[in-house]
Protein backbone atom coordinates (compact mmCIF):
# COMPACT_ATOMS: atom_id res chain seq x y z
CA UNK A 1 0.00 0.00 0.00
CA UNK A 2 1.10 3.53 -1.13
CA UNK A 3 2.31 5.74 2.27
CA UNK A 4 1.72 8.91 0.26
CA UNK A 5 -1.91 7.67 -0.39
CA UNK A 6 -2.37 6.71 3.54
CA UNK A 7 -4.51 8.83 5.79
CA UNK A 8 -3.36 10.95 8.03
CA UNK A 9 -5.00 12.22 11.68
CA UNK A 10 -3.71 15.97 12.77
CA UNK A 11 -6.16 16.97 15.88
CA UNK A 12 -9.55 16.55 14.81
CA UNK A 13 -9.08 16.72 11.01
CA UNK A 14 -8.18 13.91 8.91
CA UNK A 15 -6.30 14.20 5.57
CA UNK A 16 -7.25 12.01 2.96
CA UNK A 17 -3.16 12.04 1.89
CA UNK A 18 -0.19 12.82 2.38
CA UNK A 19 0.27 15.43 -0.36
CA UNK A 20 -0.22 19.20 0.88
CA UNK A 21 -0.19 22.24 -1.88
CA UNK A 22 2.31 24.68 -0.46
CA UNK A 23 1.30 28.15 0.55
CA UNK A 24 1.98 30.22 -2.74
CA UNK A 25 1.82 34.01 -2.92
CA UNK A 26 -0.13 34.65 -6.29
CA UNK A 27 0.45 38.35 -6.65
CA UNK A 28 -3.61 38.85 -7.53
CA UNK A 29 -5.74 39.95 -4.98
CA UNK A 30 -7.50 43.94 -4.32
CA UNK A 31 -6.90 45.61 -1.45
CA UNK A 32 -6.49 41.99 0.06
CA UNK A 33 -9.49 40.55 -1.63
CA UNK A 34 -9.87 37.19 -2.98
CA UNK A 35 -11.29 36.71 -6.27
CA UNK A 36 -12.27 33.87 -9.02
CA UNK A 37 -8.64 33.55 -9.90
CA UNK A 38 -8.07 32.51 -6.47
CA UNK A 39 -11.30 29.93 -6.74
CA UNK A 40 -9.64 28.19 -9.55
CA UNK A 41 -6.09 28.14 -8.57
CA UNK A 42 -6.96 26.55 -5.27
CA UNK A 43 -9.91 25.10 -6.21
CA UNK A 44 -7.98 23.59 -8.73
CA UNK A 45 -5.67 21.62 -6.87
CA UNK A 46 -8.86 20.34 -4.16
CA UNK A 47 -10.28 18.55 -7.57
CA UNK A 48 -6.20 17.44 -8.17
CA UNK A 49 -6.45 15.21 -5.23
CA UNK A 50 -4.37 17.13 -2.86
CA UNK A 51 -4.89 16.17 1.04
CA UNK A 52 -4.25 19.51 1.72
CA UNK A 53 -4.65 23.24 0.38
CA UNK A 54 -2.58 25.75 2.20
CA UNK A 55 -3.62 29.42 0.72
CA UNK A 56 -0.75 31.90 -0.09
CA UNK A 57 0.71 34.20 2.72
CA UNK A 58 -1.76 36.37 3.90
CA UNK A 59 -1.16 39.26 5.31
CA UNK A 60 -2.12 40.72 8.57
CA UNK A 61 -2.03 43.95 7.86
CA UNK A 62 -2.13 46.06 4.81
CA UNK A 63 1.52 47.37 5.81
CA UNK A 64 2.27 43.46 6.29
CA UNK A 65 2.15 42.54 2.49
CA UNK A 66 4.97 41.70 0.40
CA UNK A 67 3.09 43.83 -2.76
CA UNK A 68 -0.19 45.83 -3.47
CA UNK A 69 -1.49 42.37 -4.82
CA UNK A 70 -0.96 40.50 -1.70
CA UNK A 71 -3.80 38.51 0.08
CA UNK A 72 -4.99 39.83 3.12
CA UNK A 73 -7.43 39.24 6.26
CA UNK A 74 -6.88 42.68 8.44
CA UNK A 75 -10.60 43.19 7.65
CA UNK A 76 -14.05 41.79 7.80
CA UNK A 77 -15.03 41.91 4.21
CA UNK A 78 -12.32 39.78 3.05
CA UNK A 79 -13.82 37.20 4.77
CA UNK A 80 -16.44 35.81 2.74
CA UNK A 81 -14.31 35.82 -0.69
CA UNK A 82 -12.43 33.21 1.38
CA UNK A 83 -15.07 31.18 3.13
CA UNK A 84 -15.94 30.83 -0.96
CA UNK A 85 -13.51 28.88 -2.01
CA UNK A 86 -12.78 27.13 1.14
CA UNK A 87 -16.62 25.69 0.76
CA UNK A 88 -15.37 24.51 -2.37
CA UNK A 89 -12.43 22.70 -1.42
CA UNK A 90 -14.06 21.18 1.35
CA UNK A 91 -16.40 20.15 -0.85
CA UNK A 92 -14.39 17.85 -3.10
CA UNK A 93 -12.55 16.09 -0.08
CA UNK A 94 -9.28 18.37 0.91
CA UNK A 95 -8.75 20.33 3.67
CA UNK A 96 -8.28 23.89 3.72
CA UNK A 97 -5.48 26.26 5.28
CA UNK A 98 -4.12 29.02 5.32
CA UNK A 99 -0.76 30.77 6.25
CA UNK A 100 -0.75 34.42 8.27
CA UNK A 101 2.10 36.47 7.54
CA UNK A 102 3.77 39.55 7.68
CA UNK A 103 6.70 40.61 5.40
CA UNK A 104 8.72 42.98 7.51
CA UNK A 105 11.41 44.74 5.25
CA UNK A 106 10.38 42.76 2.58
CA UNK A 107 7.25 44.20 2.12
CA UNK A 108 5.60 47.27 -0.19
CA UNK A 109 7.61 45.34 -3.22
CA UNK A 110 6.22 45.26 -7.09
CA UNK A 111 4.44 42.76 -8.40
CA UNK A 112 7.34 39.93 -9.11
CA UNK A 113 6.81 40.16 -12.87
CA UNK A 114 7.50 43.51 -12.66
CA UNK A 115 10.92 43.60 -11.10
CA UNK A 116 9.95 42.73 -7.46
CA UNK A 117 11.85 46.40 -6.19
CA UNK A 118 10.65 48.44 -3.56
CA UNK A 119 7.71 50.83 -4.01
CA UNK A 120 8.24 54.28 -3.91
CA UNK A 121 5.69 55.64 -1.34
CA UNK A 122 4.31 58.43 -4.01
CA UNK A 123 3.89 55.08 -6.29
CA UNK A 124 2.09 52.92 -4.38
CA UNK A 125 4.47 51.95 -1.75
CA UNK A 126 4.65 52.35 2.19
CA UNK A 127 6.96 52.16 4.68
CA UNK A 128 8.28 49.29 6.37
CA UNK A 129 8.96 48.08 9.75
CA UNK A 130 11.42 45.32 10.80
CA UNK A 131 12.89 44.74 14.24
CA UNK A 132 16.48 46.74 13.13
CA UNK A 133 16.59 49.87 11.23
CA UNK A 134 18.42 47.65 8.33
CA UNK A 135 17.53 47.23 4.87
CA UNK A 136 17.66 43.89 3.44
CA UNK A 137 19.41 44.61 0.16
CA UNK A 138 19.67 43.92 -3.38
CA UNK A 139 16.45 45.82 -4.68
CA UNK A 140 14.86 45.75 -1.83
CA UNK A 141 16.71 48.81 -0.33
CA UNK A 142 14.17 50.96 1.84
CA UNK A 143 15.68 50.85 5.37
CA UNK A 144 12.64 49.85 7.78
CA UNK A 145 11.44 51.68 10.91
CA UNK A 146 12.86 49.43 13.62
CA UNK A 147 9.66 48.41 16.06
CA UNK A 148 9.38 50.14 19.42
CA UNK A 149 7.67 47.40 21.95
CA UNK A 150 4.61 49.16 21.55
CA UNK A 151 4.41 48.42 17.97
CA UNK A 152 5.25 44.79 18.59
CA UNK A 153 2.55 43.78 20.23
CA UNK A 154 0.40 45.39 18.26
CA UNK A 155 1.83 43.62 14.67
CA UNK A 156 0.99 40.39 17.73
CA UNK A 157 -2.46 41.79 17.59
CA UNK A 158 -2.38 41.49 13.94
CA UNK A 159 -1.71 38.13 13.73
CA UNK A 160 -4.64 36.89 16.68
CA UNK A 161 -7.09 38.85 14.76
CA UNK A 162 -6.54 37.79 11.26
CA UNK A 163 -6.16 33.90 13.14
CA UNK A 164 -9.57 34.97 14.52
CA UNK A 165 -11.08 36.04 10.87
CA UNK A 166 -9.57 32.50 9.63
CA UNK A 167 -11.86 30.87 11.89
CA UNK A 168 -14.63 32.81 10.31
CA UNK A 169 -13.75 31.86 6.66
CA UNK A 170 -14.21 27.68 8.02
CA UNK A 171 -10.25 27.07 7.63
CA UNK A 172 -9.55 24.00 9.07
CA UNK A 173 -5.59 24.62 9.67
CA UNK A 174 -3.78 27.44 10.29
CA UNK A 175 0.00 28.20 10.00
CA UNK A 176 2.18 30.95 10.96
CA UNK A 177 4.30 32.31 8.60
CA UNK A 178 7.69 32.18 10.26
CA UNK A 179 10.53 31.83 7.67
CA UNK A 180 11.69 33.21 3.70
CA UNK A 181 13.02 36.52 5.89
CA UNK A 182 9.84 37.96 6.15
CA UNK A 183 9.01 39.69 10.08
CA UNK A 184 9.25 37.01 12.41
CA UNK A 185 12.39 35.34 10.49
CA UNK A 186 14.24 38.95 10.76
CA UNK A 187 13.36 38.53 14.40
CA UNK A 188 14.65 34.93 14.68
CA UNK A 189 17.98 35.47 12.60
CA UNK A 190 21.10 37.07 14.15
CA UNK A 191 21.97 38.61 10.28
CA UNK A 192 18.75 40.88 10.35
CA UNK A 193 18.44 41.10 14.22
CA UNK A 194 20.88 43.66 15.97
CA UNK A 195 18.71 44.79 18.87
CA UNK A 196 19.90 45.33 21.84
CA UNK A 197 16.52 44.64 24.13
CA UNK A 198 14.34 41.92 24.91
CA UNK A 199 13.85 41.19 21.67
CA UNK A 200 17.58 40.58 20.37
CA UNK A 201 20.73 39.14 21.33
CA UNK A 202 20.33 35.89 23.04
CA UNK A 203 18.21 32.41 21.35
CA UNK A 204 15.66 33.62 24.05
CA UNK A 205 15.47 37.09 22.95
CA UNK A 206 15.76 35.98 19.23
CA UNK A 207 12.84 33.42 19.93
CA UNK A 208 10.66 35.97 21.90
CA UNK A 209 8.56 37.34 19.02
CA UNK A 210 8.13 34.14 17.80
CA UNK A 211 6.99 32.35 20.89
CA UNK A 212 4.83 34.92 21.95
CA UNK A 213 2.94 35.20 18.48
CA UNK A 214 2.51 31.79 18.99
CA UNK A 215 0.71 31.57 22.57
CA UNK A 216 -1.47 34.50 21.10
CA UNK A 217 -2.07 33.00 18.49
CA UNK A 218 -2.72 29.35 20.16
CA UNK A 219 -5.09 31.41 23.07
CA UNK A 220 -7.81 31.78 20.00
CA UNK A 221 -7.09 29.21 17.79
CA UNK A 222 -10.06 26.12 18.08
CA UNK A 223 -8.04 23.50 19.96
CA UNK A 224 -9.14 20.68 17.84
CA UNK A 225 -7.72 22.49 15.10
CA UNK A 226 -4.20 22.12 13.46
CA UNK A 227 -1.91 24.79 14.39
CA UNK A 228 1.03 24.94 12.41
CA UNK A 229 4.48 26.73 11.85
CA UNK A 230 6.99 27.37 8.40
CA UNK A 231 10.04 27.76 9.76
CA UNK A 232 13.35 28.85 8.01
CA UNK A 233 15.55 26.38 10.17
CA UNK A 234 18.82 27.61 8.61
CA UNK A 235 20.24 30.82 7.33
CA UNK A 236 23.00 28.63 5.20
CA UNK A 237 25.57 31.23 6.65
CA UNK A 238 27.57 32.14 9.38
CA UNK A 239 26.34 33.86 11.65
CA UNK A 240 22.62 32.79 10.91
CA UNK A 241 20.13 30.75 12.41
CA UNK A 242 20.97 26.84 12.63
CA UNK A 243 19.13 23.74 12.22
CA UNK A 244 20.61 22.91 16.23
CA UNK A 245 18.78 26.23 17.45
CA UNK A 246 15.63 25.44 15.32
CA UNK A 247 15.49 21.94 16.54
CA UNK A 248 14.91 23.58 20.38
CA UNK A 249 12.88 26.28 19.20
CA UNK A 250 10.51 23.10 17.75
CA UNK A 251 10.69 21.76 20.79
CA UNK A 252 10.04 24.68 22.56
CA UNK A 253 6.88 25.49 20.47
CA UNK A 254 5.76 21.38 20.75
CA UNK A 255 4.81 21.33 24.42
CA UNK A 256 3.28 25.12 23.39
CA UNK A 257 0.67 23.41 21.57
CA UNK A 258 2.04 23.38 18.12
CA UNK A 259 1.00 20.25 15.82
CA UNK A 260 3.58 20.28 12.98
CA UNK A 261 6.28 22.06 11.67
CA UNK A 262 6.72 22.85 7.68
CA UNK A 263 10.23 22.54 7.50
CA UNK A 264 12.06 25.44 5.09
CA UNK A 265 14.83 27.34 5.03
CA UNK A 266 16.82 31.02 4.14
CA UNK A 267 15.96 34.13 2.35
CA UNK A 268 16.78 36.53 5.43
CA UNK A 269 19.67 38.51 3.08
CA UNK A 270 19.67 37.86 -0.66
CA UNK A 271 23.20 35.65 -0.42
CA UNK A 272 21.21 32.39 -1.43
CA UNK A 273 24.94 31.50 -2.88
CA UNK A 274 25.33 28.66 -0.24
CA UNK A 275 21.98 26.47 -0.67
CA UNK A 276 22.70 23.03 -1.91
CA UNK A 277 20.25 22.88 -3.97
CA UNK A 278 19.31 19.71 -5.62
CA UNK A 279 16.18 16.77 -5.61
CA UNK A 280 14.77 16.75 -1.80
CA UNK A 281 17.71 18.87 -0.13
CA UNK A 282 15.79 19.58 2.74
CA UNK A 283 14.61 16.40 3.38
CA UNK A 284 17.52 14.95 5.64
CA UNK A 285 17.17 18.23 7.97
CA UNK A 286 13.09 17.65 8.25
CA UNK A 287 14.15 14.11 9.11
CA UNK A 288 17.04 15.45 11.75
CA UNK A 289 14.25 17.79 13.06
CA UNK A 290 11.28 15.26 13.56
CA UNK A 291 13.37 13.07 15.51
CA UNK A 292 15.12 15.20 17.86
CA UNK A 293 11.83 17.22 18.54
CA UNK A 294 9.56 14.58 18.19
CA UNK A 295 7.37 16.46 16.12
CA UNK A 296 5.64 15.48 13.09
CA UNK A 297 7.09 17.84 9.81
CA UNK A 298 6.26 18.79 6.55
CA UNK A 299 8.83 19.34 3.91
CA UNK A 300 8.96 20.28 0.43
CA UNK A 301 11.80 22.11 -2.18
CA UNK A 302 12.27 20.36 -5.00
CA UNK A 303 10.47 16.82 -4.68
CA UNK A 304 8.36 16.44 -8.11
CA UNK A 305 8.61 12.91 -8.90
CA UNK A 306 6.05 10.48 -7.47
CA UNK A 307 8.89 7.37 -5.80
CA UNK A 308 10.81 10.37 -4.34
CA UNK A 309 7.55 11.46 -2.26
CA UNK A 310 6.57 8.08 -1.64
CA UNK A 311 10.21 7.17 -0.07
CA UNK A 312 10.10 9.85 2.15
CA UNK A 313 6.58 9.11 3.54
CA UNK A 314 8.05 5.39 3.56
CA UNK A 315 10.55 6.21 5.60
CA UNK A 316 9.71 8.16 8.01
CA UNK A 317 11.58 11.32 7.20
CA UNK A 318 8.37 13.22 7.15
CA UNK A 319 4.99 13.68 7.38
CA UNK A 320 3.91 15.80 4.54
CA UNK A 321 4.80 16.59 1.08
CA UNK A 322 4.68 20.21 0.42
CA UNK A 323 4.20 20.76 -3.20
CA UNK A 324 5.05 23.77 -4.81
CA UNK A 325 5.68 24.17 -8.72
CA UNK A 326 5.20 20.79 -9.08
CA UNK A 327 1.76 21.80 -8.48
CA UNK A 328 1.59 24.52 -10.27
CA UNK A 329 3.00 22.38 -13.58
CA UNK A 330 0.26 19.80 -12.88
CA UNK A 331 -2.79 20.21 -10.82
CA UNK A 332 -3.16 16.53 -11.35
CA UNK A 333 -0.36 15.70 -9.54
CA UNK A 334 -1.87 13.26 -7.14
CA UNK A 335 -3.52 11.68 -9.68
CA UNK A 336 -0.69 11.11 -11.68
CA UNK A 337 1.48 9.92 -8.63
CA UNK A 338 -1.34 7.34 -7.75
CA UNK A 339 -1.21 5.68 -11.10
CA UNK A 340 2.97 5.48 -11.16
CA UNK A 341 2.64 4.09 -7.55
CA UNK A 342 -0.18 1.60 -8.70
CA UNK A 343 -2.81 2.79 -5.81
CA UNK A 344 -5.64 0.99 -6.79
CA UNK A 345 -8.24 2.67 -8.63
CA UNK A 346 -5.93 5.87 -8.97
CA UNK A 347 -9.04 7.71 -10.44
CA UNK A 348 -10.84 7.75 -7.16
CA UNK A 349 -8.36 10.59 -6.56
CA UNK A 350 -10.58 12.30 -8.80
CA UNK A 351 -14.13 13.85 -8.07
CA UNK A 352 -16.78 11.57 -9.56
CA UNK A 353 -17.20 14.12 -13.22
CA UNK A 354 -13.84 13.34 -14.01
CA UNK A 355 -12.69 9.66 -12.64
CA UNK A 356 -15.99 8.31 -13.74
CA UNK A 357 -14.78 8.72 -16.97
CA UNK A 358 -11.38 7.36 -16.43
CA UNK A 359 -12.78 3.97 -15.35
CA UNK A 360 -13.80 3.61 -18.98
Amino acid sequence: MSQLFSPYQLKDVSFRNRIAVSPMCQYSSHDGHADDWHLVHLGARAVGGAGLIVAEATAVSPEGRISPGDAGLWTDSQIEPLARINRFIKAHGAVAGIQIAHAGRKASADLPWQGGGHLVNDHGGWDVIAPSAEAFGDNLTKVPQALSLEEIHQVQGHFVAAAKRAIEAGYQLLELHFAHGYLAHEFWSPLANHRTDQYGGSWENRARFLIETFDAVRAVWPEHLPLIARLSVTDWLDGGVTVDESIELAAVLKKRGLDLLDVSHGFVTPDISHVPWGPGFMVPIAEKIRRAAEIPVAVGWMITEAQQAEAIIAKGQADFIMLARASLANPHWPYVAARELDVERPMNVLPIQYSSALRR
